[in-house]
């Protein structure tokens, strides 16, 4: 992997882990935009959601195949300005891209694979923070994310209130929710079921023999919940882009093969299915959406609203209208929830959850808003 922009900390001792036991040699990689004020009060935490990465800002190049996914946010003189602001979007724990994950390399020169230990989202905040005590910052000015970036937010808030002054919730919930498990099972099921899984240890295989299908199939499914049901139709409606016949080898009589039909929506979503093959690990998929399905603030603090009571950053919550992954009225429940809500609104969007990567507008003039 080219190292592009990203930079990397090493955390000084082993992490422990919320559900027992220690990961030893973990590393974050991370990218940075903009100067840390000499009394470091001018830092803001950027965090990606599921398949994203450190590469929050900045133009495609090599070791980042596509320009940063809040590139219309982050920037100079943008709504998180880094002339102002000293800008850090780690890539999370479990990731892909740099941190440590199940495709690293142990101590005994061998892939983690199966034996990497599941992770909650607590745990990948308590590696964010030895990443901000690496880089000398005590207190975030303001922590962001959006998916399960925003689950970290959400946690860092909750779990270290004194160490996040400006909170950004966008596109997550409280606790993961049956729907949105239900969601995640079919991939995780996909993934694992696909022979070329080999249990999670695949890691060494010949090139094309890695669980790839599972992943694309993992990636279709997810991908339907990314977007909004109204946008589908007025994209795609029942448009068919190819119909015909199989051919069988061999020719000959009998019954006539039945008709293929392919549809506009399902070339859609294998352009996205091979996207994701060709950028992420499939191990990684399933650590984190494991992680996502175990998110719960309220677990061992007496319940969500008890845990919503412990922070004490200036707070802004963004739902989208068309999210059906993480509907409006989860945001609803966050904002209504935190003692010190400044803003809540639901974005009018026919984009669904990836509303909060498209609508940069939207979203540009609440951060604006919320960083002054």
């Amino acid at each position: 992997m080219a190292v592009g922009r990203r930079k990397w900390v090493a955390l000084p001792a082993p992490l422990g882990l919320e559900r027992g036991g220690v990961l030893p040699d973990v590393r974050l990689a991370y990218e940075s935009w903009g100067r840390l004020a000499p009394d470091a009060s001018n830092a803001v935490l950027v965090l990606h959601g599921l398949t994203g990465d450190s590469h929050a800002s900045g133009p495609a190049m090599p070791g980042h195949p596509t320009a940063g996914w809040w590139d219309a946010l982050v920037g100079p003189g943008r709504a998180v300005d880094t002339d102002r602001w000293f800008v850090v979007a780690p890539n999370v724990l479990g990731g892909c891209q740099g941190s440590t994950g199940p495709a690293s390399t142990t101590r005994h020169g061998h892939p983690w694979g199966s034996r990497f230990p599941a992770l909650t989202i607590r745990d990948q905040v308590a590696a964010e923070a030895g990443l901000a005590d690496a880089l000398g910052i005590r207190t975030w000015a303001a922590v962001l994310g959006g998916s399960m970036g925003g689950m970290r937010a959400l946690e860092w808030a909750v779990g270290r209130p004194d160490r996040v002054r400006t909170l950004g919730v966008l596109a997550c919930s409280a606790a993961a929710t049956a729907d949105q498990i239900a969601w995640s099972v079919p991939q995780l099921h996909a993934i694992r079921s696909d022979p070329h899984w080999r249990g999670g240890d695949y890691y060494g295989a010949p090139a094309g023999r890695g669980p790839h299908r599972g992943l694309g199939n993992a990636r279709r499914i997810a991908h339907i919940t990314y977007r909004g049901g109204a946008e589908l139709e007025e994209r795609f409606g029942r448009r068919v882009e190819r119909e015909g016949r199989r051919s069988i080898p061999g020719g000959g009589g009998g019954a006539p093969t039945p008709p293929i039909r392919r549809y506009a929506v399902e070339s859609y979503l294998d352009h996205h299915a091979q996207k994701l093959v060709h950028r992420f690990d499939a191990g990684s998929y399933v650590v984190l959406t494991d992680a996502m399905n175990r998110h719960d603030i309220g677990r061992g603090r007496g319940g969500v609203d008890a845990a919503l009571r412990r922070v004490r950053a200036d707070a802004f919550v963004l739902g989208f209208s068309s999210d059906r992954l993480f509907p409006p009225y989860e945001q609803h429940r966050i904002a209504r929830g935190l003692p010190r809500c400044a803003h809540f609104s639901v974005v009018e969007s026919p984009t669904g959850h990836d509303g909060f990567l498209i609508e940069h507008e939207q979203v540009g003039a609440v951060l604006r808003q919320a960083l002054r």
